[in-house]
């Protein structure tokens, strides 16, 4: 306890360091979104300035938060990215517990992700306009980029020491595989800034990683160690849920309860496996000792390298058992998971079937969005094109899925099985009962999709043993003119969280129902011919808690799992989202998206992803 106390006082002090420091000229950079201090102002009536107008140091001219029409403009996408990330760490991230109070353990390692990624697009911005730019032009305003820069890092290092990473080693094996994800992202920004803006003075070659903590370069590169050595103990932690013994293959979700294998682990441990391939950089810290055999303590951890072909040979794997489990619905959609019929533990156990027969049909977003950056990083170490082909195809089932084709018809509001008139929702938003998992499943969706469209290269890495691909002239026009094809779509949900911002600029979790909408105004909506609730099928234990029966749990486990997946473990977090419900026809005076737990760092991580893949794939090609 006393280390723990150090760690985030060391966290803290260093963070109000860099904040002080960077005090002045950030708010000349976030002049982008005056607005946020008028208090009586609707979002939906900000408009972009008319006249003579300032430039950031992006590039980009300074301009109040813009109207939802107005994200068709370049530098109307990034102002909005930058605020949007502004008001997720300004109101809901405390830099001296290093954490974000209100999430749960894995939603917060998701707020990293979303955090280190949003960096990484800031710094491509900022490249990009140097590329672009005079360099007499640029006088002052690398210093304010990388004042900004260094000011959002710091909030990452705290996270490190604030992360209640004990907690989580005894969590469900998807709890620790977003951990897994979450700092190698980090690694992959911090290589990413480091080759843009200090490989010079590191003596590094541009292309390479840089990945030294001796280094003469950014200062963040001392962190990749201890990044690296999280993700890969969590990674290790994770492997031992898969199971041979039920279904010939396939991640088990929770170890503390019956086995269910299910697509969020399952597409988890894809993703993490590959992302271990190509980006985890080798680990030699010994800690923590082997668990199981204290012998082995005299040695400690062993060491792992980079690039371990096991990783690839578990990815490859992992989604040959996926792909051919039968875990997609009629509609191409991955549903929840599968149990198996006749399974039981305790005195009288019994495998059943020993197959995964009993499928969940539930749907959530977030189960179509995980697998998509793990295609991506397939086809990158294998060139195989049917990594490709299989994430199209899934990313067209989805856009399909959202009512995309009967958007702006008499029957834009019938669901359409992942939302309807062409937004994305999860079946918890229209109900107002999401919990902080639900909050979290959209951003998911389109971090991974950001990732997925990202453009193939022409040409691969080749080191030592290690290679990976690069794309034809054919291959990446393809795959750079499908991912172009998704930008209407993209756009109209982009636009759609938009507006769900209220006066402070936080987000809401229903996309497309307007800030400041009285139940009362809605309810036009909700009586309008076609309009329908997504039905009942399969188990919302997401949002709604995980079953007490046979089929779920263990006998002698009749009592909340150790599992964030359902909450501040399930009965904590529950608690708080039924106490809160609200039907529309009970109020009168709620917007519908200050229903259940309201605007949270979760539903505010949503519209930041939606933004950032807006400009990835969209606004910055302009």
């Amino acid at each position: 306890m006393i280390v723990r106390s150090f760690n985030h006082s060391v966290a803290m002090v260093t963070g109000l360091f860099l904040f002080v420091l960077s005090l002045t000229w950030l708010s000349r950079l976030l002049g982008v979104s005056p607005w946020l201090s008028d208090a009586n102002s609707r979002p939906e009536q900000q408009v972009l300035r008319t006249g003579p107008q300032k430039e950031d140091h992006y590039g980009f001219h300074d301009a109040h938060r813009p109207a939802t029409d107005e994200l068709s403009r370049p530098h109307s996408t990034f102002a909005a990215l930058l605020d949007t990330l502004d008001v997720m760490q300004s109101h809901y991230y405390t830099i001296w517990q290093g954490q974000w109070p209100g999430a749960i353990d894995w939603t917060a390692a998701v707020m990293g992700t979303q955090l280190s990624a949003t960096l990484a697009v800031m710094t491509e911005a900022w490249h990009r306009q140097t590329m672009l730019s005079p360099v007499h032009d640029l006088s002052g305003k690398t210093q304010e980029h990388e004042n900004t820069i260094n000011r959002y890092f710091t909030q990452i290092t705290s996270f490190y020491f604030g992360e209640n990473a004990f907690s989580i080693r005894t969590q469900a094996y998807d709890d620790m595989l977003w951990v897994v994800l979450g700092w190698l992202e980090s690694v992959k920004f911090i290589n990413l800034h480091s080759n843009l803006y200090h490989a010079q003075s590191a003596g590094l070659n541009p292309e390479s990683e840089a990945t030294s903590s001796n280094s003469t370069g950014w200062y963040a590169q001392q962190f990749i160690p201890q990044f690296a050595h999280r993700a890969r103990v969590f990674y290790d932690l994770a492997a031992k849920g898969w199971d041979t013994s039920l279904c010939g293959g396939g991640m088990v979700w929770n170890p503390y309860l019956a086995p269910y294998k299910n697509a969020i682990t399952n597409q988890l441990f894809i993703t993490a496996s590959i992302s271990m391939y190509l980006h985890f950089p080798g680990d030699d810290n010994s800690s923590p000792f082997s668990f199981k055999n204290p012998v082995r303590s005299l040695g400690g951890y062993p060491p792992a390298k980079a690039h371990n072909p096991q990783y690839l040979e578990n990815a490859v794997e992992a989604y040959q058992w996926l792909k051919s489990s039968g875990m997609r619905n009629w509609k191409g959609l991955y549903a929840d998971g599968f149990h198996i019929t006749g399974w039981k533990g305790g005195e009288n156990s019994s495998t059943g079937t020993g197959k995964c027969d009993l499928r969940d049909e539930q749907v959530y977003t977030y189960n179509q969005g995980v697998l998509l950056s793990g295609l991506r990083g397939l086809w990158d170490a294998t060139g195989s094109q049917g990594y490709l082909d299989d994430g199209h195809e899934l990313i067209h089932n989805v856009i399909a899925a959202t009512g995309w084709a009967t958007q702006g018809t008499r029957w834009r509001w019938q669901w359409s099985g992942l939302g309807r008139n062409g937004v994305m929702e999860d079946a918890c938003d229209s109900r107002g009962t999401c919990s902080q998992n639900g909050h979290t499943f959209k951003g998911i969706f389109f971090h991974h999709l950001a990732i997925f469209c990202s453009e193939l290269p022409s040409s691969g890495i080749s080191e030592g043993d290690f290679n990976t691909f690069g794309a034809n002239k054919r291959l990446a026009a393809w795959h750079k003119g499908s991912c172009e094809s998704y930008r209407p779509w993209l756009r109209n949900n982009a636009e759609a969280a938009y507006v769900t911002r209220d006066n402070k600029g936080e987000f809401g979790t229903w996309w497309g129902i307007p800030a400041g909408t009285k139940s009362t105004e809605n309810q036009s909506m909700v009586d309008e011919d076609g309009f329908s609730l997504p039905p009942d099928d399969g188990t919302d234990y997401r949002n709604e808690g995980i079953p007490v029966d046979d089929i779920w749990r263990l006998p002698d486990r009749q009592s909340p799992p150790r599992s964030n997946q359902a909450g501040d473990t399930e009965s904590d977090n529950l608690l708080k989202t039924q106490g809160k419900e609200d039907d529309m026809s009970q109020k009168t005076s709620w917007d519908p998206n200050d229903r259940g737990r309201g605007r949270t760092v979760e539903t505010q991580s949503g519209g930041l992803a939606v933004l950032r893949a807006l400009w990835k794939i969209v606004d910055s090609k302009k």
